[in-house]
């Protein structure tokens, strides 16, 4: 690659969200709570499920991996964007920018993969309930969820290798608050065209891939369901899918507008806007869905603060 006398960047200035200095200071108090609140909202969600016997099986095994990987999701990207909107040159290194492009796509390639395991989780739960136990076991659990971080390793290893090969000589300049993958590939001085059909191939695979599975286990699911005889059966088999599918149907539909296009710099505000929707609202909203919409969840914390208010007493 001919990159003739240019000179490679070692930091990127990221633009954010380019407003004026005190509607900063209320982005980043607002922020702030969002990442707050996410990363507790999760973390709840897996002490929960670690303490609570009755949560001791594969659909919340799956759920305390997603809010795992939601966690560390939000935390490729919130800190900087928090420290940047608190200082007035909004940089990061280059390194620091190829790490958090890596983690952020490696924690959402794993997500896709993880959706898939959890309907067919749920398939397998609705479809076959008495050979269900034995079925999914423990074991058979930790493999799926392995897969799952093993393939979303592989799906973004082979474009990171690939960009990392390039030379980069600017203008250092991203209009996005985090090394989102397009905006950053189009510093690079020389043809991207190869690499942005590569990015555009492995998404598609991934993200219609893991969707069409999705979306067959739940025509299955639903087809079930649908033939149980009573009301009230249909209903609780309808209520355990429910937060699955809501999740589910946010994050495949926001990513594939986002990602699955040959290339996307016509649209980057709008990206920007939908990146904050998929990468900082999404981890926030589904502590809420999960555990608003499941009996189960709503006991387990009834029991949890029971237990704290019942030594607060004693002591």
């Amino acid at each position: 690659m001919e990159t003739g006398n240019t000179t490679s960047i070692t930091e990127i200035l990221l633009l954010g969200f380019e407003v004026d200095p005190p509607l900063e200071i209320i982005l980043f108090l607002v922020f702030l709570l969002v990442y707050l609140v996410t990363v507790l909202g999760n973390a709840l969600i897996i002490v929960l499920i670690g303490i609570d016997s009755h949560l001791h099986s594969p659909m919340y095994f799956f759920l305390s991996n997603l809010s795992f990987i939601e966690i560390f999701m939000a935390t490729c990207v919130m800190p900087k964007m928090l420290a940047n909107f608190l200082t007035k040159r909004k940089t990061i290194s280059i390194g620091g920018c190829f790490a958090q492009l890596y983690f952020y796509f490696f924690m959402g390639s794993t997500e896709f993969i993880l959706f898939a395991a959890m309907s067919f989780d749920r398939y397998m739960a609705i479809c076959y309930p008495l050979r269900y136990p034995t079925l999914m076991t423990g074991t058979v659990c930790v493999k799926m969820v392995i897969g799952s971080w093993i393939g979303g390793f592989m799906s973004v290893f082979l474009s990171i290798v690939l960009k990392a090969r390039l030379p980069y000589c600017g203008p250092n300049v991203i209009n996005h608050y985090f090394c989102d993958s397009a905006p950053f590939l189009h510093l690079a001085c020389t043809d991207i065209r190869l690499i942005e059909l590569i990015d555009f191939i492995s998404s598609l695979l991934l993200l219609l891939g893991s969707l069409s599975f999705t979306a067959t286990s739940y025509v299955y699911i639903i087809s079930t369901i649908l033939k149980i005889p009573s009301a009230q059966g249909r209903k609780k088999a309808f209520a355990t899918c429910a937060s699955h599918f809501t999740v589910v149907s946010m994050g495949y539909g926001i990513s594939i507008f986002v990602y699955v296009r040959p290339s996307q710099t016509d649209t980057m505000s709008m990206n920007k806007a939908l990146a904050v929707f998929s990468g900082i609202l999404t981890p926030l909203l589904n502590p809420f869905i999960f555990s608003l919409r499941n009996e189960q969840m709503k006991e387990a914390l009834k029991d949890l603060l029971n237990r704290i208010t019942s030594k607060i007493k004693d002591i």
